[in-house]
Order: C-alpha cells, then sequence, then structure tokens
C-alpha cells in the first residue's frame, strides 16, 4: 500500500505547491490581497508594472539569456558528443562531468566573473607584456548592459546538466551500430553522428533543455553577480520589489511574477519554433548527402568547446581558491605578493551556522527525495507499470520558473499563518531536488536485471527482504549518485531559501549571494569556495564509498 501510494504523493507533491503559487501570485497581481488592502480586482499593478523605467529591456535580456544559453549549451554538447564519443578526451570529460554538475551556479558565477574581469586572472595573465595595460582597463565586462557575462556563466553550467541527459539518453539509440552503418555508406565519423544519432537523440533530451531555457530565462542568483544592473534582469527586480519595505510594492511584484511566466512561456514558444525550422534544414541537410564536407571543422569545434569549458570553470574555482588566500595582490601581477590565512580565520566565527543549515536543509530534503524516488521505482518494478506518460511531470519544478510561484507559495504561506522556519525552506527544496534524484536513479534501477530479485524470491526471501538485501545492495553506487546530486542541488538553491526563509534561514549560498554587491573579493572567495567544496564532498563519498565496501566485487562499484 505504502509503495503504490508513492507515485501519487510524488506527483501531488510536484503539482499542488505551483498550482497553489501561481493562482496566489495571480491574485495579487490583479489587485486582490485583502491582507494588504486590495479588497477589489484591479489593473494598478500592471499599470504601474510597465510604466516601471527598464521595464522591457529586462525583458528582453531575460528572453535573450535564456535561449541564447540554451542554444550554445546545447550547439556544444552535441559537438562535442559527435566528434569526441569513445575517444580518450570523452572518457576524461565523462569523468568530470559529476564535479561539473556539482559546483553550483554561484560559486561558477564567481569564478566567471574573477576570471574575466577587468582586473581579473586574464587581463593580470595578459598585461602588460599582451596589453601594454599598467593598470585594469575601464571596460564593463561582468554586469554588462547586454547580458553577454550572464550567458556566458549559465552556458559553463548548463553544459555539464546536458551532457549527463544525452549520456543517460544514449544508451537507448544503440549509437555504435548507428554510426557503423553510416560509416559503412562512405560517411566519416562526424558527420555520421550528427546525420544518424543526433536527430533521434534530440527528443530524448527535449525536457531538460525546456528546463534549461526556463532556468537561464529566469535565474536570480547568477543574475545578480553576472547580469546587467541598471535595469537588471526580470527576476532580479521582481526579488527587489518583494523584498521592498513597502508592501505596496507586492501588487507590482507579484505582476511581475505572472511576467516572467509569460516570459518563460515565449522563449519555450520562440524554441519550439526553432525546432521546427532546424528539423526542416537538418532534412534537407541529411537528405543532400555530404560524406566529407565539414568533418574537420565539426570535429575541431567539439573538442575545442568542449576543453574551453571545462578549463574555464575549473580555472575559475582555482581563482576562488588564489583570493581566498590572497595578500597584497597589485594589477598586474599574475599571482599576489603574498599568502595569507587572515581571510579565513575572520571568516570561519560566521561560517559555522551557515554550514550547519545547509547541511541540515541538503541532508533532510535529499533523504526525503530518495525515499520517494525508491518507494516509487521499487512500486514501478513489482507492477510493471512505467508511467512514462506522466515523466514531464517531474520537470514541472523545473520549467515553471521560480520566482513565478515561489512568490504565490510565500504569500499563500503568510495567508495560513506559517512562519518562516527550516521544515518550510526543506520543503521548497524538496521540490527541486525529487526530480533531480528521480531522474538520476532511475535509469539505473530500471536496468538492474530483475532475475537477482526472483533468484532471492525462490531462496524464501519476501519481495521487502529482497529490496533490501538484494537490490539495494547492488544499486548503492547509483543510490549514492543520485544522493549526491540531490545535495549539489539543494547546496545551490539560493530563491527557495530566501523567499520562503524570509530572510531569516542564511545558508552558504543566501551569504555568498549577499556579498556579490560587495567589492570584497577576498571574503567573496572564501564563501564561494566553500559552497563550491560542499557539494564536492559529496561526490567523492558516492565515488568513494562503493569502492572501500565492495572492494572485491568490482562490477559493484560503479566503475565502468
Amino acid at each position: 500500500m505504502m509503495l503504490r501510494l508513492a507515485p501519487v504523493l510524488i506527483v501531488i507533491l510536484l503539482v499542488a505547491p505551483i498550482l497553489g503559487g501561481l493562482t496566489m501570485a495571480l491574485l495579487p497581481a490583479l489587485g486582490y490581497l485583502p491582507a494588504l488592502g486590495g479588497e477589489s480586482l484591479s489593473l494598478d499593478p500592471w499599470r504601474a508594472l510597465f510604466a516601471e523605467p527598464g521595464i522591457w529591456r529586462s525583458v528582453a535580456v531575460s528572453l535573450a539569456s535564456g535561449l541564447i544559453a540554451t542554444a550554445v549549451s546545447l550547439a556544444v554538447v552535441l559537438l562535442y558528443l559527435a566528434a569526441a564519443t569513445g575517444s580518450r578526451l570523452d572518457r576524461w570529460i565523462r569523468r568530470l562531468v559529476s564535479p561539473l554538475l556539482s559546483i553550483p551556479h554561484a560559486a561558477a558565477a564567481f569564478g566567471l566573473a574573477f576570471l574575466i574581469a577587468p582586473s581579473g586572472l586574464i587581463a593580470r595573465l595578459a598585461s602588460p607584456g599582451l596589453t601594454g595595460w599598467e593598470r585594469p582597463p575601464d571596460l564593463l565586462i561582468t554586469q554588462d548592459p547586454w547580458g553577454l557575462s550572464l550567458i556566458a556563466g549559465l552556458v559553463i553550467k548548463e553544459i555539464p546538466f546536458l551532457l549527463l541527459m544525452s549520456l543517460a539518453a544514449l544508451p537507448q539509440l544503440d549509437p555504435e551500430r548507428r554510426v557503423a552503418m553510416a560509416r559503412s555508406l562512405g560517411y566519416r565519423p562526424t558527420l555520421a553522428w550528427w546525420k544518424v544519432v543526433a536527430p533521434s537523440l534530440y527528443p530524448l533530451i527535449r525536457l531538460p533543455v525546456f528546463a534549461v531555457i526556463a532556468y537561464a530565462s529566469s535565474v536570480v542568483d547568477v543574475a545578480m553577480i553576472l547580469g546587467p544592473t541598471l535595469p537588471p534582469t526580470l527576476a532580479v527586480s521582481i526579488l527587489s520589489w518583494f523584498s521592498d519595505p513597502d508592501l505596496d510594492m507586492r501588487f507590482m511584484a507579484s505582476a511581475g511574477a505572472i511576467l516572467q511566466l509569460g516570459v518563460t512561456v515565449t522563449a519555450l514558444a520562440i524554441w519550439w519554433g526553432l525546432e521546427r525550422l532546424v528539423a526542416r534544414l537538418m532534412g534537407g541537410w541529411i537528405a543532400r548527402g555530404g560524406r566529407c564536407q565539414g568533418e574537420t571543422g565539426l570535429h575541431v569545434a567539439g573538442k575545442l568547446w568542449i576543453l574551453l569549458v571545462t578549463v574555464t570553470a575549473f580555472v575559475g574555482i582555482a581563482g576562488l581558491a588564489i583570493h581566498s588566500v590572497a595578500g597584497f595582490w597589485r594589477f598586474p601581477a599574475a599571482l599576489p605578493e603574498s599568502f595569507t590565512s587572515a581571510h579565513w580565520v575572520r571568516a570561519l566565527p560566521s561560517l559555522a551556522g551557515p554550514i550547519a543549515s545547509t547541511a541540515l536543509i541538503a541532508l533532510v530534503s535529499t533523504l526525503l527525495a530518495l525515499a520517494l524516488a525508491l518507494a516509487a521505482l521499487e512500486n514501478e518494478q513489482r507492477t510493471g507499470r512505467h508511467p512514462s506518460r506522466a515523466l514531464w511531470l517531474l520537470y514541472l519544478p523545473l520549467i515553471v520558473p521560480q520566482i513565478a510561484f515561489l512568490f504565490g507559495l510565500v504569500v499563500m504561506m503568510e495567508q495560513l499563518g506559517t512562519r518562516p522556519t527550516h521544515a518550510l525552506v526543506i520543503f521548497g527544496h524538496l521540490l527541486f531536488v525529487l526530480p533531480y534524484v528521480f531522474l538520476s536513479l532511475s535509469e539505473a534501477y530500471r536496468r538492474f536485471d530483475p532475475r537477482w530479485s526472483r533468484l532471492a524470491l525462490t531462496l524464501g526471501a519476501s519481495h521487502n527482504g529482497a529490496f533490501w538485501r538484494v537490490r539495494l545492495p547492488m544499486l548503492l553506487a547509483p543510490i549514492l549518485t543520485a544522493l549526491a546530486v540531490g545535495l549539489a542541488v539543494s547546496i545551490g538553491q539560493y530563491l527557495p531559501t530566501q523567499l520562503l526563509g524570509a530572510g531569516r534561514i542564511t545558508t552558504v549560498t543566501t551569504e555568498a549571494v549577499s556579498l556579490a554587491s560587495g567589492g570584497n573579493r577576498r571574503v567573496i572567495g572564501v564563501w564561494a569556495l566553500v559552497q563550491a567544496c560542499l557539494p564536492l564532498a559529496g561526490f567523492i563519498i558516492a565515488i568513494g564509498l562503493p569502492r572501500l565496501l565492495w572492494s572485491n566485487r568490482r562490477a559493484m562499484q560503479g566503475v565502468p
């Protein structure tokens, strides 16, 4: 009975808060919120919103960043898979997918900012020899008005996610056989992959792509670090209106939240139109043949761009580490003149509370998500019913903009008299952790050979006994990986913590993002590096523990 209830509970958990949140955001957007004096429906919030200076520029930057970041990320992933599948580079990149995915968005954004800023590492390494700069140039690189640095930060983080989703989907297509058949007709390897694998792969990763569009068009923490400021992106503006001491601004914030939902829906609609166009163009390209034309360019681009993104991400984290221990550092010196632990010593007393709060929220939300995912997957195995049609519900919290429904959820909780607590924040994190945990675990769980469980049943074990004594031990590696993914997702959550915690519950992420408005790179380096290292510890345990426990059973270590 409990197993049969798990899928229903997951659907309710994913759908009810989003529908309730959107409803409670729509009512104040129409002027109705009795607690703040809104007794009747009105369009005044929308008039105030559209009269806000720079509102349409905010909308344009949000829309463009969502579409461009997704298009670039998807192109890099497909180019890499076409050019490097089966190579030494491929094996190396696949080992780095999890560490790259574990880096929180805010930490990656800070790392990129320290790298490309006018006084950043790139300018220092190139000066004065290549540039002639003796002092930082007066260039607006980070927080540029066009959102280019914001797009770059999003690309660095979304490529690992789309790559992981693609690697999970590829076994369903048997790409090696497809490429071999195309090569027998004279096609070069990279072109063969593009023509016979890519068209079949994209439908399998369409929902993750939609999730990337929704996130990139409504992101808050990365936009606060790398995005434009005058005006900021729409999601950042909504958060500032929501946090305004003047409570009447809540009405305009609600209208902004609904507008953000419209921006994301528009981005998805434009992407759908681009899908149709690209499909038509690809069909003509495939039909024309061309067994060698463009092979070299695609091959080089596939390897070059993935290397550039990977190196940039890790050099950015290295930059955080250098800043966190840097002493006096005059431009254009490539390295500090001295190193000191003073920044860490000053930060340690204030780190303990946020780290404990982060660990509590991440552990509880991830364990709850893991329990629900295991119950739903075990029920699926015992009943033989695979709810493929309901798969899109897992992406619902990822496709609906966070700012749109979380704002309404906060209003709902205030109406119910619920105070900001760790439990409420854990509930908010669970909405986003559960889809990632389920998706990370489902493929390995479904591929598990059912004959092992049948063998246990023939030896007298019950279904529960076979689950606890056979299935779970043999799936320890993928379960720990899903747990590490869930922890990384929870640790990186900024908006649910900030809104549902009403600013009273501090985590490493909220503290790190709040430092973005300051100019002390040393302190930012300390907090951002801690934020980056916390999820990495989870992946180290996920990789190391199965090898330790199953040292004499290689197939159970998660090693290919």
